[in-house]
């Protein structure tokens, strides 16, 4: 099932949730450095790193929100993607209360802003395995003509790729 929102023969989810998963677990990783060696410039890093993210999640939920639409009702890609979509939503929903706790002293984190930056990393860790599952195993976002020898997602010739693909299965 190929997914609604693409660009240039790729969907556009799986391409941009890269960035906020990255930044947020960056700053995640600053908190971790900053309860070891402390400082200032490593919490004010995470706190850009938590904005950041939270806006690159929003960009990113746009997309997958598009790209679950076109899930079949009834299906149970459409009940992982939920579940994908809702939990990603909560680590969106820790990270932005942990950066309402940092807010006014960025360079001094309270413990529960930390706390939550590693929550927000654990559940982000799940619904990443959640939309691995249903690219990898649903088959969610993938173009229908995928195989090995594919032509390039540049070229316009969807329709011959597919039937390539579909003889060789056969043969």
């Amino acid at each position: 099932m190929e997914a609604r929102a693409k660009i240039l023969g790729h969907a556009i989810h799986p391409m941009v949730i890269v960035f906020p998963l990255g930044l947020l677990a960056t700053a995640a990783i600053f908190d971790a450095a900053y309860l070891i060696f402390g400082g200032t410039s490593l919490p004010t890093a995470g706190f850009w790193m938590i904005v950041s993210g939270l806006v690159g999640a929003g960009f990113a939920s746009v997309f997958g929100w598009i790209d679950w639409t076109a899930i079949p009702e009834g299906t149970r890609a459409k009940t992982i993607g939920l579940y994908h979509g809702m939990v990603n939503m909560t680590v969106a929903l820790v990270f932005a209360i942990g950066l309402y706790l940092r807010w006014d002293v960025p360079t001094a984190p309270p413990m529960i802003a930390i706390v939550l930056s590693f929550i927000g990393v654990g559940l982000a860790l799940l619904g990443g395995w959640l939309g691995g599952e249903l690219v990898e195993r649903l088959g969610v976002a993938v173009h229908p003509g995928a195989n090995a020898n594919a032509p390039s997602s540049l070229t316009h010739d969807d329709a011959r790729a597919a039937n390539e693909h579909a003889e060789t299965k056969s043969s």
